[in-house]
C-alpha cells in the first residue's frame, strides 16, 4: 500500500494488490473519517494502523463512496465506525454485495474473514455535512459510475473524493453514461485543489479541468461510435473491437486495465441502445 499526505491531516492509500484504488482518511481533532477502504484485508489493516495507532485517531466514520466490493470489502474492520452511504448503496450492498463475496472467497482465501457491513447513516437527495474539528465534509451524490455513487468534499481544503465517477477512464458498465456525464461536469466549477480518483493517482489543480475533459470527450466519442454501430445494425462483436485510442484514450493508465473497462464500456453501451 502506499500512502500519501495531500494536506493538513488529510491522507490518501493506494492499493499495490488490486487495480490502484484508492482510500482516504480526515483527521481531526475529535477523531478520523474513513473515505472507503481497500480490496484485502492486508492493506486496510495497514490504515487502521496508521490512523489509530500511529496518528492516535479514533475512526468515527467510514464512507462508502459506492457499494463495489474494492471500496467496501474492509467496513467489517472498524465495528465502532458509523457507516456512511447512498441509500441504495446499502441495498445493494445487501445483495449483490453479499452474493459477489460468497462468489469470490472460494478463488480468494484472503477474503474469508471479509463480512458484509452496512451503511447505516444513509444520503438521499440532499447533501449530507460531516464536521471533524475544523473541517467540514460535504457528502453528496454524483451517479454514472454507479447509480448510488457519492463524492466527498473537503470543502476547507478544496480536495474532492470523486470515487468512481472520477477515474483515468470513466467506467459505466454498472452505471448510466448521461449520469456520468452530468457528474463529472460537476467538478470544474468547485475550483478544486486536487481530486482523488476512485482509481489511480491525484489529479492536481493545474489538471483538473484538462482530465475531466478528456473524460467527457471519451464518453462523447464511445457514444458516437456505439450508435452509429446500432444504427447500422452491426453485429455486437464490432462494438467490442472498438479501439480504446480512437476514442481518445490510451492503453497505459491503471497498467493497462483500462483496456478491459473500455471494451466493457462498449459492450454495455451497445446493449442498452440496441435494446432502447
Amino acid at each position: 500500500m502506499q500512502k500519501e499526505r495531500i494536506s493538513d491531516d488529510i491522507y490518501v492509500f493506494t492499493s499495490e494488490l488490486y487495480a490502484q484504488v484508492t482510500a482516504g482518511a480526515v483527521v481531526g481533532a475529535d477523531g478520523a473519517a474513513l473515505i472507503d477502504t481497500l480490496p484485502f484485508p492486508s492493506e486496510t489493516r495497514q490504515i487502521k494502523e496508521f490512523v489509530e495507532k500511529r496518528l492516535g485517531s479514533r475512526v468515527r466514520y467510514l464512507i462508502n463512496t459506492h457499494y463495489h466490493s474494492d471500496h467496501t470489502n474492509g467496513n467489517c474492520f472498524f465495528p465502532e465506525a458509523e457507516v456512511i452511504g447512498h441509500w441504495q448503496a446499502r441495498e445493494k450492498l445487501d445483495t449483490i454485495g453479499r452474493e459477489a463475496l460468497a462468489k469470490a472467497r472460494p478463488q480468494m482465501p484472503e477474503l474469508a474473514e471479509v463480512e458484509v457491513r452496512l451503511p447505516t447513516l444513509l444520503v438521499d437527495q440532499g447533501p449530507l455535512f460531516l464536521h471533524l474539528g475544523r473541517k467540514t465534509l460535504q457528502l453528496f451524490h454524483t451517479p454514472g459510475h454507479s447509480s448510488d455513487s457519492l463524492s466527498v468534499l473537503l470543502r476547507e481544503d478544496k480536495i474532492l473524493f470523486a470515487g468512481d465517477m472520477m477515474m483515468p477512464l470513466p467506467h459505466i458498465v454498472d452505471g448510466d453514461i448521461d449520469d456520468e456525464i452530468r457528474s463529472l461536469n460537476l467538478i470544474s466549477p468547485l475550483n478544486l485543489e486536487n481530486v482523488v480518483q476512485g482509481h489511480g493517482e491525484i489529479v492536481l489543480r493545474g489538471e483538473i479541468d484538462d482530465a475531466v475533459r478528456a473524460n467527457l470527450k471519451y464518453l462523447d466519442s464511445l457514444r458516437k461510435k456505439i450508435e452509429a454501430l446500432v444504427k447500422k445494425k452491426r453485429p455486437r462483436e464490432e462494438a467490442r473491437a472498438i479501439e480504446i485510442e480512437s476514442c481518445g484514450k490510451n492503453r497505459i493508465a491503471l497498467n493497462g486495465a483500462v483496456v478491459q473497462l473500455h471494451a466493457g464500456n462498449c459492450l454495455a453501451l451497445y446493449d442498452r441502445l440496441a435494446a432502447a
